[in-house]
C-alpha cells in the first residue's frame, strides 16, 4: 500500500465517495485508522428518487453514528441518462459501467480539489459485482488528470464484502438488491 502520510505526519484528509451506507461500513472502518475520512454522496445514477432518498437517508445514518462527516452533492439523473442512453442494453459491468464510475469519480475529485483534500477514493470496490481493476484505473487516471492523488483499493478482499453486509445486518441499515440503476433494476424483474 502507498504512504499518504506527509512530512508533518498528519492522518491525511480523504474524500471518499459512498454509493450507499453498506458499501461504505468496511471501507470506512478499514481506513479511518490511517485518514481523516469525508463522505462524499454524489450519485445520478440512483433511481427511482424514493431508492436514492432511502440510500442517501441510509449514508446520513452511519454519518452521524460514526461521526464521519458528509458532503452531499447535487442529483443529476438526467445528466446522468444523457450520458449513458446509448448504453442502455450493455450488460452488467459492460460500458454503461464505466461511464458510470468515470461521471462519479470526477465529481468526487473535483470537490476534492475544490476542498484541498490530500486525496480522494471510492467505496465501490466493495461490491462482488464492480470490476476493482476498471474503478482503479478511471480514479487514477482522473487524478493524475486533476494533480491529485486515488486511494487505489480493491475493498472485497479479506472478506470485505461479507464484512460490510454482517455490520449493515448488524445496525439494521437499509440493503438494496440492486446498484440504484434503472436498467440493472429492470434485470431484476
Amino acid at each position: 500500500m502507498t504512504n499518504y502520510k506527509n512530512s508533518s505526519n498528519h492522518r491525511p484528509k480523504l474524500l471518499l465517495h459512498v454509493c450507499c451506507a453498506v458499501c461504505a461500513l468496511y471501507p470506512t472502518s478499514l481506513l479511518s485508522k490511517d485518514f481523516e475520512i469525508t463522505l462524499f454522496f454524489y450519485n445520478p445514477n440512483i433511481h427511482p428518487r424514493k431508492e436514492y432518498n432511502k440510500r442517501l437517508e441510509s449514508v446520513k445514518i452511519i454519518s452521524k453514528k460514526y461521526s464521519i462527516p458528509l458532503i452531499i452533492d447535487r442529483y443529476e439523473l438526467r445528466k446522468w441518462f444523457r450520458l449513458t442512453e446509448n448504453y442502455k442494453f450493455e450488460p452488467e459491468g459492460g460500458k454503461r459501467c464505466s461511464i458510470c464510475f468515470d461521471i462519479r469519480l470526477k465529481r468526487t475529485a473535483a470537490a476534492a480539489k475544490k476542498l484541498k483534500f490530500d486525496l480522494f477514493g471510492t467505496t465501490l470496490t466493495v461490491s462482488p459485482h464492480k470490476n476493482k481493476d476498471i474503478i482503479n484505473s478511471i480514479g487514477t487516471a482522473i487524478a493524475a488528470n486533476k494533480k491529485l492523488k486515488f486511494y487505489s483499493a480493491d475493498f472485497k478482499k479479506k472478506n470485505g464484502f461479507k464484512k460490510t453486509m454482517n455490520t449493515a445486518k448488524k445496525i439494521n441499515i437499509y440493503r438494496q438488491n440492486y446498484c440504484g440503476c434503472i436498467y440493472s433494476l429492470h434485470k431484476l424483474v
